[in-house]
């Protein structure tokens, strides 16, 4: 069987969405491209090598550090092997797919920077598909718990529904909370929320991940208008809109320096944080676009 007939046959609101975005990409873009708000573009948010020494120097320059960090290629190979997504056909047929990598990475980092491990309790935020709550438990004996906004509200077994901004869980319930390209998707107030929500919810010591956390030299949204269905996102104020064809999501924020302080570092005021940059993803495959990410560490 294919892997687009299993994905049509298993998660065919992922295939149905998919098509409609092709669908009116192909016969109402820029039509809808010219409701956005301005400022705007066309085009996508390319965070090259230059624009990444951007925005090391300007968040450097407000006082922060940034560490620069290999994502150490040979070892994300041997924890690739053993997390055996060919488990798992639905995601990225079983790894194969194009792109693959860059999810794969980020599910090694995130492991990695909260240190997971046997008895903890960790949640995947926004983690509707994904692989990494089974291979987190398989590998690392931790007890995993997903959360997505497209789960039924509540908690029912280790699946956690309702927004991430408000999770129906008791104060210090989790060790590790961890978000793999989800972050960039919430809209509004939902990241400054989360923030908020996550240092009620993680004990003492525990971390909290976002790989990738998306950083640029202006504070930008990304979306593909082609994605833009029912009630849209409320579009930050002061943000240019990217608007990228083909890219089928509605929403991906971009902070620069001073909205990295404002939105996220000055609603953290719980946690003792860590930003990082990854030098040679691109290392693993040419398709990663990995540069950044965040460490939450809960007082």
């Amino acid at each position: 069987m294919s892997y687009l007939l299993r994905k049509l046959l298993f998660q065919p609101d992922h295939v149905l969405g998919n098509l409609g975005a092709r669908l009116r990409t192909a016969t109402s873009w820029n039509r809808l491209y010219g409701k956005l708000p301005d400022p705007k573009c066309v085009g996508a948010v390319v965070v090259d090598d230059a624009a990444a020494a951007a925005v090391r120097a300007a968040v450097e320059a407000d006082g922060l550090t940034i560490e620069r960090r290999s994502v150490e290629p040979e070892r994300y190979r041997g924890w690739l092997a053993r997390a055996d997504y060919a488990r798992h056909p639905l995601y990225m047929d079983g790894g194969r797919a194009t792109g693959f990598h860059q999810k794969g990475l980020e599910h090694f980092l995130a492991v990695e920077l909260v240190g997971l491990r046997t008895g903890q309790i960790c949640i995947d935020v926004a983690s509707q598909h994904s692989p990494a709550p089974e291979i987190y438990a398989r590998l690392h004996g931790a007890e995993v718990y997903t959360q997505d906004l497209a789960y039924p509200a509540g908690v029912h077994g280790r699946r956690v529904g309702g927004s991430a901004s408000q999770l129906p869980l008791p104060e210090c319930f989790a060790d590790a909370m961890v978000l793999h390209n989800a972050f960039e998707h919430f809209e509004g107030d939902a990241d400054i929320g989360f923030l908020r929500e996550a240092a009620r919810v993680l004990k003492p010591g525990g971390r909290l991940c976002i790989v990738p956390l998306f950083l640029y030299t202006e504070y930008a949204i990304q979306t593909d208008p082609g994605a833009l269905t029912g009630t849209w996102p409320p579009f930050d104020t002061g943000a240019r809109l990217w608007c990228a064809r083909g890219w089928r999501d509605r929403h991906g924020r971009f902070y620069d320096a001073q909205h990295l302080h404002s939105r996220l570092l000055a609603n953290a005021e719980a946690f003792d944080v860590r930003l990082i940059e990854y030098t040679d993803a691109r290392a693993v495959s040419d398709d990663c676009y990995l540069r950044f990410a965040a460490v939450f560490t809960r007082r």
